[in-house]
């Protein structure tokens, strides 16, 4: 009986820190990682790092020098692992940079990222390049993705934005100097608002020129009104806008060849020069132009309204093409998009060098978002599942490609950012007549 007695009392409170641990992991990963999971890990990863990389076949064969020192004293001669740098604990997980030995290439290392990710206990293992010869693991120790907490240094500047989380823990981070036109394509309730929302509200404190198209009668940026350069919120008023854009790209390379001493006759296709290389005084704002429910401008119901979409679309195809350099970058939104949307829908896409795909509703417009990227990116796109808005597959055309998801913003935080930033509307004559009247 005193035995019994023993063991409730000790056994009781083993349950209450059992449990608790338990509830930690389940509810707050992150505390859960910070006082359990990383120790543990850390501890596996050091005591276990030889035998981990002999059994992934990332050994090699010793050298002459330490194979004599092991014959002189009588050890075994054992392959060697890659050398490891000092493990580095994060909020979210590990990291740690391997040398590579000769022969190797971080191919062979990426090759065996599931097979470390159960040998160490961990949520995954991603692997980049550092330098030739030397690759960084990045250790996740829980599913950042399931409750997104945007890192607290973050990369900024001018048109830069951070968005999302991606799912190695890293901001990922809207660069409209590097990628310079998107494709943001989603469902109903899957999370595309959100990050249009985010993109809005990154961009309003910047001296940036915000120009929406918002065929849905203006539900989705009318919030952001007093922000805004310009707002259409139909089809008419978006063949009224669009020309005007495509006369001030006009206006703004006149102005590169007058600055820069090029010819006026000189195609403005050849030009390779922007207006970032112009002096700060004569520099005319960027211009970030927003298209929502793309499909809506390509639709048409009479002859009238064709000729009228193929007039738009070419005019977007213009931007797309020539607007880099004049510092016009376009953000493309919509449900749906294919090739059966009529005459210009590839070749605007082709021009499109961002794609950020949500959950859709149909493979098709995964397939026309990521299909020339990768195709397992197609795949992962049509995988994401109704829980969990706000999670999208993102790359680009070089081929790189992720899983990203935004945090949650309110409308009405976005849209009081946008009041506070009302003052840093860049004064265009072009686009006033567009300007939205903000209540």
């Amino acid at each position: 009986m005193t035995d019994l007695t023993t063991l409730l009392e000790v056994g009781g409170p083993v349950a209450a820190i059992g449990g608790g641990a338990a509830y930690t992991r389940a509810r707050h990963p992150g505390v859960y990682w910070s006082t359990v999971g990383m120790p543990l890990s850390a501890a596996r990863l050091i005591g276990s790092y030889g035998s981990v990389m002999e059994a992934c076949g990332l050994t090699v064969t010793p050298s002459r020098l330490r194979v004599l020192a092991a014959r002189a004293t009588r050890g075994e001669v054992r392959p060697v692992p890659p050398r490891r740098g000092l493990i580095r604990p994060t909020t979210t997980g590990l990291r740690l940079r391997i040398r590579l030995a000769p022969g190797q290439e971080p191919a062979d290392v990426a090759a065996s990222a599931e097979r470390l990710r159960h040998a160490w206990g961990v949520h995954a293992v991603y692997v980049t390049t550092v330098k030739p010869g030397v690759v960084e693991l990045r250790l996740v120790g829980f599913d950042v993705l399931r409750r997104v907490r945007m890192p607290r240094r973050m990369v900024g500047g001018p048109l830069k934005v951070p968005l999302a989380l991606r799912e190695d823990a890293t901001p990922f981070v809207r660069d409209y100097r590097a990628v310079p036109h998107q494709l943001t394509l989603g469902a109903t309730l899957s999370g595309k608002s959100m990050y249009l929302r985010h993109l809005v509200a990154g961009l309003a404190p910047q001296p940036v020129a915000l120009v929406g198209v918002d065929c849905k009668r203006g539900v989705e940026l009318a919030p952001f009104a007093p922000r805004l350069s310009a707002l259409a919120t139909d089809p008419e008023q978006a063949a009224g806008l669009l020309p005007v854009l495509i006369r001030e790209m006009e206006d703004r390379y006149d102005l590169i060849k007058a600055r820069q001493g090029i010819a006026p006759s000189t195609p403005d296709e050849t030009i390779t020069s922007d207006i970032w290389g112009l002096p700060d005084a004569d520099r005319p704002a960027p211009i970030v132009l927003f298209v929502d429910e793309v499909a809506e401008l390509f639709l048409v119901a009479t002859k009238k309204d064709e000729e009228r979409r193929d007039e738009m679309v070419t005019q977007l195809i213009r931007l797309a093409q020539l607007g880099r350099a004049a510092g016009i970058y376009l953000e493309v939104c919509g449900q749906r998009f294919g090739a059966e949307l009529g005459k210009g829908a590839t070749m605007l896409r082709a021009q499109l060098t961002g794609r950020v795909c949500h959950r859709v509703n149909d493979e098709g417009s995964a397939k026309m978002a990521l299909g020339d990227i990768a195709p397992e990116a197609v795949l992962a796109a049509c995988a994401i599942a109704p829980e969990l808005p706000g999670l999208a597959v993102a790359g680009d055309t070089s081929g790189g490609w992720s899983h990203i998801r935004t945090p949650y913003l309110s409308l009405g935080e976005a849209a009081e950012i946008c009041r506070e930033s009302a003052h840093l509307v860049p004064d265009l004559p072009p686009l006033k007549p567009f300007r939205p009247l903000a209540a």
